[in-house]
């Protein structure tokens, strides 16, 4: 509970200086924000269940490709690519940690075509006044966990996630201006430690 408690200060916290009058928005219109790009750039802070933080810049190409690139000192990465996501921890000498892609929320908003409105895919979809919070999952797997996400509206905006997985554990991303329509590499996604986001 105090971790849950601690890790919602912190993202209000993040996003309280973004806080203007704003309208809640329809999932179509969310549907059409995310199926209107195929790539983005964003610089994020990145909040963990146990109280830690880390930055870095997320790249994204859709369908189906994510990177988290941290920020030194940490050496790891997240990659998404080829139905795959690839964990690396810094701390670890041990080889990446893989799982499918599916296994995650963020495979809803990675998909060809994002449909909000798929039956019980939304599970809450609510307005606190500043940003539009839908709450979504795999219909046809909801014990794989679900993702929060949060917009702004105009224009519409990706803001923030957080992801809570199958144990119940909480990570939340906070973007600094999700930036569309650039060219992003796919030599960008693989999984090479050595290889700087900015040679894409």
């Amino acid at each position: 509970m105090i971790k849950s408690l601690t890790l919602a200060a912190l993202l209000t916290g993040a996003l309280a200086s973004n806080a203007l009058a704003a309208e809640e928005l329809s999932l179509s219109a969310i549907s059409d924000y995310l199926n209107g790009f195929s790539t983005a750039e964003s610089d994020f802070v990145q909040y963990n269940e146990d109280g830690s933080k880390s930055t870095g810049t997320l790249y994204v190409k859709r369908p189906g490709k994510m990177r988290f690139e941290y920020n030194p000192p940490n050496k790891g990465y997240v990659i998404a690519s080829a139905g795959s996501v690839m964990v690396r921890d810094s701390k670890s000498n041990v080889p990446p940690e893989t799982y499918p892609l599916k296994r995650t929320p963020l495979s809803i908003i990675l998909e060809k075509k994002v449909d909000l409105g798929r039956a019980n895919m939304v599970v809450g979809h609510d307005f606190d006044g500043t940003y539009t919070v839908v709450r979504a999952q795999d219909p046809e797997h909801p014990e794989y966990g679900f993702i929060d996400l949060k917009f702004s509206d105009a224009p519409v905006a990706l803001r923030q996630w957080t992801i809570t997985n199958e144990q119940g554990s909480r990570t939340a991303v906070v973007l600094d201006g999700l930036e569309t329509g650039m060219t992003i590499q796919d030599s960008l996604f693989y999984p090479d430690i050595t290889r700087r986001a900015n040679n894409r």
